[in-house]
């Protein structure tokens, strides 16, 4: 594919949370998985509804209406987290991707991952190939995270990349 490919219009400014939502939810659904009783996550966190893991305690349980809002909510709240982070422009798919990623391992975490490293250094192609890094909970490959990886990396790149740099080459 050759650069002026790779480049896309479909770089949104500002980036609005409602032009993203859909993906970002189909993503997390598709990933995450729901469970209305509070279970102890692959990393060993108390987990429940569609992974939310803030303040959940063993014994929990909730409807699935109720974890039906709280993904709504975390994953706006992800999404802003995950913008926060971000120092260069996104596609719609890179912002779905990056916010999947940061739902899963966590906004903290992300601020100094080497996936975000490179991203905000203007190398999206490098960035891209970092997905496939955090494949481990608990010390253990785990197949599900290739899968999600795998499938984060490919919405990733979907809209192509939305500056000169997205080679890698510089930064």
């Amino acid at each position: 594919m050759s650069q002026e490919n790779k480049q896309s219009p479909a770089a949104i400014e500002p980036l609005e949370y409602e032009n993203v939502r859909d993906d970002i939810l189909a993503l997390l659904m598709e990933f995450e998985g729901c469970r209305l009783t509070a279970y102890k996550c692959s990393a060993g966190v108390n987990t429940i509804g569609w992974g939310h893991t803030a303040g959940v305690k063993e014994g929990d349980s909730i409807s699935q209406e109720e974890a039906d809002r709280m993904l709504a909510e975390d994953a706006r709240a992800y999404y802003e987290d995950m913008l926060r982070l971000v120092a260069v422009p996104l596609t719609g798919g890179m912002a779905a991707a990056l916010t999947s990623f940061c739902y899963n391992l966590g906004a903290s975490y992300c601020k100094t991952c080497s996936l975000f490293k490179e991203l905000n250094k203007g190398n999206y192609a490098v960035a891209a190939g970092k997905f496939g890094d955090y494949v481990y909970a608990g010390g253990m490959k785990l197949a599900g995270l290739v899968k999600r990886r795998a499938k984060e990396k490919e919405i990733f790149e979907r809209d192509g990349f939305p500056c000169s740099n997205a080679t890698g080459l510089g930064g």
